[in-house]
């Protein structure tokens, strides 16, 4: 598709490889409105980055009917749906804490699937779309500590499946893309340290393979990618 002058929406828009796809898209023309729960971070971003800031979280209901009302009243449209907002907990399954466990899947399951039927129930009535789920390797295979955060990717990863096999006859692209260890803020939120090499990962790469797969011509998709560190070091 072409870039230029399309419309996106990206959560968890405010930091790390959400932002990092807002402004890769934002550097092709597209219009981009971010979403992020901290008021501050967001418009510090969404000034930065040129976007559109809609504080929102994807978890509550009421929160992502606003903020499909809030982007077709700015923009008129929408064409790409960006499901990138994300939490982590990583616990020994005897630690783990039912609270916890649930804040996980209500962002990383829930929220990508209420902010993905609200963008199914548009572009079907448009005959054409693109959702891209940001998922995780961790969507591939099981690892200690991570019952929370591995098991809502791999439904994450299940219910893009589901999606592509029901909304393909729409004109709806739907793709899946998962990347390995990023450099982020993520794991101080998430609760563990990353050790910082210039051969990990950056957001800027997750967002180049996310523009790129979108600007394929819409006579294709690509349905998952899996991006890796060439040569990882911890």
């Amino acid at each position: 598709m072409n870039l230029k002058n399309a419309t996106a929406l990206v959560t968890g828009g405010s930091s790390g490889i959400g932002r990092g796809i807002a402004q890769a898209l934002i550097e092709r023309g597209t219009r981009v409105a971010i979403t992020g729960r901290d008021q501050k971070r967001l418009e510090d971003a969404a000034r930065s980055l040129g976007a559109y800031p809609i504080q929102a979280d994807v978890s509550n209901e009421a929160d992502v009917d606003r903020t499909y009302r809030e982007v077709l009243k700015q923009f008129g449209e929408l064409d790409i749906l960006v499901n990138n907002a994300g939490a982590g907990v990583f616990k020994k399954l005897v630690d783990m804490g039912l609270d916890e466990f649930q804040k996980v899947f209500a962002t990383n399951v829930t929220g990508a699937m209420l902010m993905g039927r609200e963008a199914a129930r548009y572009f079907i009535s448009r005959n054409r779309g693109n959702i891209v789920n940001i998922a995780s390797t961790a969507a591939m295979r099981g690892a200690p500590n991570g019952t929370a955060y591995y098991a809502s990717k791999f439904a994450l990863r299940g219910m893009t499946e589901c999606w592509r096999a029901e909304l393909r006859k729409y004109n709806i692209r739907v793709f899946l893309v998962n990347p390995s260890e990023v450099i982020t803020n993520f794991g101080a939120a998430a609760g563990f340290e990353q050790k910082d090499n210039p051969t990990k990962l950056r957001p800027e790469d997750i967002a180049y393979v996310v523009r790129a797969s979108l600007e394929l011509e819409d006579r294709g998709f690509i349905p998952e990618l899996s991006v890796f560190a060439s040569n990882p070091v911890d």
